[in-house]
């Protein structure tokens, strides 16, 4: 974090060599805390936000990047954010530690239309703060009956920061210029193809919940129109095609059965800075799908090392890697940095592993083949948590 000449707070981060900054806006309260648990959660955490320099604001702006959204937990109430680019973390209160948290949280986390999710427990000596992600992740905070409680909303806030300075990078940029003799695909997309029905075949495609049967029809229309996104989908995978361009699998497809260009597999052409959007070539005749929103990871990954030839992200984990020490969000450029910085780093950047915080792995290789045969055996399904 640095410090802007007006006292504001704000994130720095390097792209193409560039230095950018920018401010952290403020953030507002959507909602009511309904329990005395809940007002000393919202009072500890906005005081700790003032601390950090937010600015809360009683209404809500256009440029509001972070709602604090309370809700009740057997009828979570959403927050219909109108610009992507609006984080949104919902608080909900339980009477008992359930056992199955992710069964328990994750459908009021889809229902609250939220990147975030914070499950609140108070049990005897201690509350348990359950933070629940989109990608299925799971890690606990606690406060302990007579610590400072200072110290537990400085944690709090460290997970929440991410979401209040990220930029995301999901939009695409549709050219009708796909080369009639790739409509069909060519050898790098069945690569592709094989690729996701690998992954299928060793259990690294999380089971993705049912958004449709979780969400009601105007809040899935809503979700759809702000983000092109149909269904949840785990991991992606991509190929080089040429110096400037490369194949990569689309945003909520099944990736087991990927096969239909511009709508399984985008190839993608470009990044439009000033619009902040992925160029995706595609065939003139057909409606595409949105490529998968770490598509701009993989951009900076292939512009920067020429002997990467293929990527692959999973949910899952490796002994002994090097791994991000903040939990971007997916599809955020600070993600992007993030990763690329570590793949830089490593002893051979077109053969690296490298991990995402509370998230997964990001693998670069030679071609998807070649980067299977070094996964063999090697695969911890459960990502570690912190």
């Amino acid at each position: 974090m640095v410090s802007t000449p007006q006292g504001d707070v704000g994130t720095a981060y390097a792209v193409n060599g560039l230095i950018e900054h920018v401010d952290v806006v403020p953030f507002t309260l959507n909602g009511q805390p309904s329990s005395e648990l809940q007002d000393w959660f919202w009072h500890g955490l906005k005081r700790e936000m003032h601390r950090q320099g937010h600015a809360y604001r009683p209404e809500v702006v256009d440029d509001i990047r972070l709602v604090v959204n309370f809700t009740d937990l057997h009828d979570p109430q959403p927050f219909r954010r109108k610009a992507q680019g609006t984080f949104v973390v919902t608080i909900v209160q339980d009477t008992t530690d359930p056992e199955d948290i992710i069964r328990a949280g994750y459908p009021v986390l889809v229902r609250a239309l939220s990147n975030l999710g914070i499950y609140l427990v108070p049990v005897p000596g201690r509350i348990i703060a359950h933070f629940l992600t989109m990608e299925q992740g799971h890690y606990i905070l606690e406060m302990i009956d007579g610590e400072p409680e200072e110290q537990f909303f400085a944690e709090v806030y460290e997970r929440l920061a991410p979401l209040a300075t990220s930029q995301l990078v999901i939009n695409n940029e549709y050219i009708p210029d796909l080369p009639a003799h790739l409509w069909d695909g060519d050898a790098t997309t069945r690569e592709i193809t094989w690729a996701g029905q690998q992954l299928g075949e060793l259990a690294l495609l999380p089971t993705p919940w049912p958004i449709h049967e979780i969400l009601t029809e105007r809040d899935l229309k809503h979700v759809m129109r702000l983000f092109g996104i149909g269904g949840l989908s785990y991991g992606n995978l991509s190929a080089r095609y040429d110096d400037e361009r490369f194949w990569m699998s689309a945003s909520g497809v099944d990736k087991t059965n990927l096969r239909e260009v511009g709508r399984d597999i985008l190839l993608v052409s470009g990044y439009l800075r000033e619009k902040n959007a992925m160029v995706i070539s595609v065939p003139p005749h057909i409606q595409p799908r949105r490529v998968s929103v770490d598509a701009i990871e993989h951009f900076m990954i292939y512009r920067e090392h020429p002997s990467v030839g293929a990527i692959i992200h999973i949910h899952a984990w490796m002994d002994g890697i090097e791994s991000t020490h903040i939990n971007y969000p997916c599809g955020t450029r600070e993600l992007a940095v993030a990763v690329s910085d570590l793949i830089r780093r490593a002893p051979d950047p077109s053969r690296a592993v490298v991990g995402l915080k509370n998230h997964g792995m990001t693998l670069t290789g030679h071609s998807l083949p070649e980067i299977f045969e070094r996964l063999e055996g090697k695969i911890i399904p459960q990502v570690p948590m912190s």
